[in-house]
């Protein structure tokens, strides 16, 4: 009898026991399917996506086109220079509180930054994947700002150095009657997106271009060109002012609207090469339209580059 009733008093605080259990469980879940869930698709609201284009011309120190590529006997120690311009915007993006950060190697065989240089942090997208984003392949909605490092002038710049579009072809790029740098089309792609263009990092020349294109973004002059000669920063002291001048940049990136212009986008690219120019008039709705000049029309901006892409050879 004594062992019954005990083992009823623990059955009956063993189904007590078990029924708060279970109604905790129950209100767990509740909650948790009450709670926000994360965002899968566009910007992520709980961090700071950065996109950092990098190029070579405009690094501090670079002149010469030798210096640029392979064979250059000096093109060693100024991809080394590019890799550390680019490492200094990677940790001024993370200085500014930055949860992921995409550095694209824009340059040339877009095999040029030393991956050991990056912060171990930041990812790195090498080559070229023959789409139309080009210098900027990864961009896309998630991100928040993108950043130009080792940046030119457009061609036939005055005092600008190592200035060209693209390639050694292209005499001038327009969109709608404004001519552009490769600064400026690599905006249009960003702003495709809805991300603005927040720090420039290049020659004196490309930094007055891009201010008139985007309004008062923040920049650092690595260099001053006269006439093909260069006056330029030590590479230490342009690193640093690229580390600082991008983490003040992304701090008030609130502040700059994307670069946009409204469709139709109309391309008029002028070459130097008239079996180019030529070639370029059967390509599917561009038109010549005068000397070495060719024409087209697309409402979409990767639909223009990758026509640009085909057209400029």
């Amino acid at each position: 009898m004594h062992s019954d009733s005990s083992f009823t008093r623990v059955l009956g605080r063993t189904r007590g026991q078990l029924f708060v259990l279970f109604s905790l469980l129950f209100l767990g879940i509740a909650f948790g399917l009450a709670r926000p869930q994360a965002v899968l698709h566009g910007q992520s609201t709980g961090g700071l996506k950065v996109f950092i284009s990098v190029d070579m011309e405009g690094v501090a120190g670079v002149v010469h086109w030798d210096e640029t590529s392979q064979p250059g006997p000096d093109y060693a120690y100024f991809r080394r220079l590019m890799s550390v311009e680019a490492n200094a915007a990677v940790l001024g993006a993370f200085d500014a509180g930055a949860t992921e950060v995409v550095v694209r190697d824009s340059h040339g065989s877009a095999r040029n930054i030393l991956p050991d240089l990056l912060d171990p942090r930041a990812r790195l997208i090498r080559d070229w994947s023959g789409g139309p984003k080009v210098m900027m392949e990864g961009i896309d909605e998630t991100f928040h700002a993108v950043v130009f490092i080792g940046y030119h002038a457009r061609a036939g710049t005055p005092n600008a150095i190592l200035d060209h579009t693209s390639t050694g072809n292209v005499v001038d790029f327009a969109i709608n009657g404004q001519s552009l740098p490769e600064a400026g089309y690599n905006a249009l792609i960003a702003g495709k997106y809805g991300v603005p263009v927040v720090f420039v990092a290049g020659d004196e020349a490309i930094c007055l271009q891009v201010k008139d294109l985007f309004g008062d973004i923040p920049t650092v002059a690595t260099k001053r060109g006269i006439g093909e000669a260069t006056d330029g920063l030590h590479p230490e002291t342009a690193a640093g002012l690229i580390r600082t001048g991008v983490a003040e940049a992304l701090r008030q990136r609130d502040r700059i609207r994307p670069f946009t212009m409204t469709p139709p986008y109309t391309l008029v690219l002028k070459l130097k090469n008239e079996a180019s120019v030529h070639a370029g008039s059967f390509f599917p709705g561009a038109r010549r339209t005068g000397d070495w000049e060719i024409t087209f029309t697309a409402d979409d901006i990767l639909e223009v580059m990758y026509a640009f892409n085909v057209l400029k050879r």
